[in-house]
């Protein structure tokens, strides 16, 4: 069993990484690439460089000085979290395997924006989710339309299909995955609006035709940290997630830094956080183990 996951290779993940591998843990990072920090042109308020250097290449240097120490870095899209049979562990589920480990530290920067669709702001809380798992029971033999079309999308529909009616996965204009589920509608064309008053009723399709829906989750491009801390029951704040100084959630174990976190948007931050909840995490493994700190 690894000791400790941290979800993201950015900053505040890499850093994470650090203060745990260095505490005598093991330590698998899992991410999709290195998010905001590989689309900046060039850096020049980072502590220690003389000259303005590149987000790829920062990124590049810090995995390349975590790997030395002996963390293991993993591609890999993460679709769920959650506690095992016993309640004692965590798993990690991606979209290729599940992992068994003591600590989660989530890093994978700040949440995406919603899609720009009238009504599904309007309508969060009224039949509009962010979460399957959480919301699949309110749905009960009710029709759902999932909004996306990558892996994570097929995971929440997944989710729903034992419960309600009937799910239409919908791409918003992107093409048809592939490996759909025969039970599982699938609706290619752009949706122009979420409808209802109270609470959702149908989606309005680009044609002008209407799927009648009950509930409309939200699953567009990978999951993040807040959606997956929504997936175990931690505490959000708008689209951050809730931390104590330790950078410790509601769910203990489970940990949080960077940009997931709010506040000030920059690397130093970032690195602040992922080294605390690095260290976070080690005291709550150590402990768990039976070792001294």
């Amino acid at each position: 069993m690894t000791d400790v996951i941290i979800i993201g290779s950015g900053p505040a993940g890499v850093s994470a990484s650090l203060y745990a591998i260095r505490a005598g843990l093991s330590v698998e990072v899992l991410s999709r690439g290195t998010g905001a920090l590989e689309k900046a042109a060039l850096i020049e308020n980072y502590y220690g460089f003389a000259e303005p250097v590149s987000g790829a290449e920062l990124a590049s240097r810090g995995i390349a000085g975590a790997r030395r120490l002996g963390v293991l870095f993993k591609e890999a899209e993460v679709v769920w979290i959650g506690m095992d049979d016993t309640l004692t562990h965590f798993v990690v589920e991606t979209t290729t395997e599940k992992i068994e480990t003591r600590s989660i530290i989530l890093a994978t920067g700040a949440a995406r924006q919603s899609l720009p669709i009238p009504g599904l702001r309007e309508l969060e809380g009224k039949g509009v989710s962010y979460c399957a798992i959480c919301d699949a029971f309110f749905y009960r033999k009710k029709p759902v339309v999932v909004l996306g079309g990558g892996e994570y999308a097929l995971h929440e529909a997944q989710v729903l299909l034992p419960v309600a009616s009937s799910v239409t996965l919908c791409t918003n204009g992107s093409d048809k995955p592939a490996d759909v589920p025969r039970e599982l509608a699938v609706c290619t064309q752009t949706v122009e609006a979420v409808e209802g008053t109270d609470r959702v009723s149908a989606i309005r399709l680009a044609d002008g035709s209407r799927i009648e829906a009950a509930g409309v989750f939200v699953a567009s491009g990978v999951a993040g940290s807040a959606d997956l801390a929504r997936k175990i029951g931690a505490p959000i704040s708008g689209s951050h997630i809730i931390v104590d100084d330790h950078m410790a959630t509601a769910v203990p174990g489970l940990f949080a830094a960077g940009d997931a976190t709010g506040g000030l948007l920059q690397i130093a931050k970032a690195v602040y956080e992922g080294a605390q909840a690095g260290i976070s995490a080690a005291a709550y493994v150590r402990k768990q183990k039976g070792l001294s700190h």
